[in-house]
């Protein structure tokens, strides 16, 4: 993968394949972490083999789309902004009908994907998608458009409980809040890139919102990420492992953190693809540490 989260691979230069983004896996990556977290969590360290290919299918499906209807919401705006008026709509190469066409085909893909489920997650896949059609046009209203897609990557976790458990324990809710507070970060940084250009065309987002203050406020969510993050360790009874991978993230946050300190697109860019470092490392810790089953943290705070 390059700096600019794109695959070197020619063949992805398709305007098909660019419309879903294959040639920036960095999107696949970022929901690809938090979907792991949330079946690992869910299946207790040991996720249904089958509900594990589902998701995974599932989210790749379901970014495709996400990519598909927010290219379709910004076709008359992504031509006015240097970083995107290449991309398949704006340029010509594929029209807005086909575009449409594209989405609701792999809307059903995805159900019959969800299919193979049970009731609940069926139940809840609804949600999922109402989210995901919502979201790309939240910009135009709303400077908190990061809220929508950070709520949109944390559905998964519901899904995965219904799907694993069938049942939407109390405790979940703090993995969804750490997942909905770093995407909120990680996406501003990424609004942040744009940020001069949306001012131009009149496009909102968390990074004009926050405006001088877009670092110190990433820095709250991103604190609230690690502190949420922690209290799911401890009501999930995990171990040492898990808590240093938790540790290991916020190293990572810190960096981000001053390494932006200039605030030039470059470098905001680069923090925002750092985070599927972030996403990563706490998969692994949260795996290892489950594999391993040492010894909860709980257990050295109650003896």
């Amino acid at each position: 993968m390059t700096q600019s989260g794109e695959s070197p691979v020619h063949f992805l230069n398709n305007p098909w394949l660019r419309l879903v983004r294959m040639d920036k896996p960095i999107g696949i990556y970022l929901l690809l972490w938090p979907t792991l977290w949330a079946l690992w969590f869910a299946g207790s360290g040991k996720p249904s083999v089958s509900n594990v290919v589902i998701f995974v299918l599932g989210l790749l499906v379901m970014r495709a789309a996400g990519c598909v209807i927010n290219d379709y919401a910004d076709r008359h705006v992504d031509g006015l902004v240097e970083r995107t008026k290449s991309r398949p709509l704006p340029s010509g190469e594929i029209t807005p009908k086909q575009a449409l066409w594209l989405f609701f085909a792999l809307l059903v893909i995805a159900l019959l994907l969800v299919l193979m489920t049970n009731s609940m997650t069926i139940a809840l896949s609804f949600g999922g998608l109402a989210i995901t059609a919502f979201y790309p046009f939240m910009k135009r209203f709303t400077n908190l458009p990061q809220l929508g897609l950070g709520v949109a990557w944390a559905w998964v976790v519901p899904m995965a409980f219904a799907a694993e458990q069938q049942a939407l324990p109390v405790s979940m809710g703090f993995i969804i809040l750490a997942i909905v507070t770093w995407t909120i970060a990680f996406d501003t940084y990424y609004a942040m890139v744009d940020r001069d250009d949306d001012l131009v065309i009149g496009v909102r987002s968390t990074a004009i919102l926050f405006g001088r203050y877009d670092r110190a406020v990433i820095a709250v969510l991103q604190t609230v990420t690690i502190l949420s993050l922690m209290v799911v360790g401890v009501l999930f009874q995990r171990g040492l492992l898990y808590f240093f991978g938790v540790i290991l993230a916020t190293v990572f946050f810190y960096r981000q953190f001053r390494s932006t300190a200039n605030g030039d697109r470059t470098s905001c860019f680069a923090a925002f693809l750092n985070n599927h470092r972030v996403g990563m490392v706490i998969f692994v810790a949260l795996a290892a540490d489950y594999w391993f089953e040492g010894p909860a943290v709980t257990y050295y705070f109650s003896s």
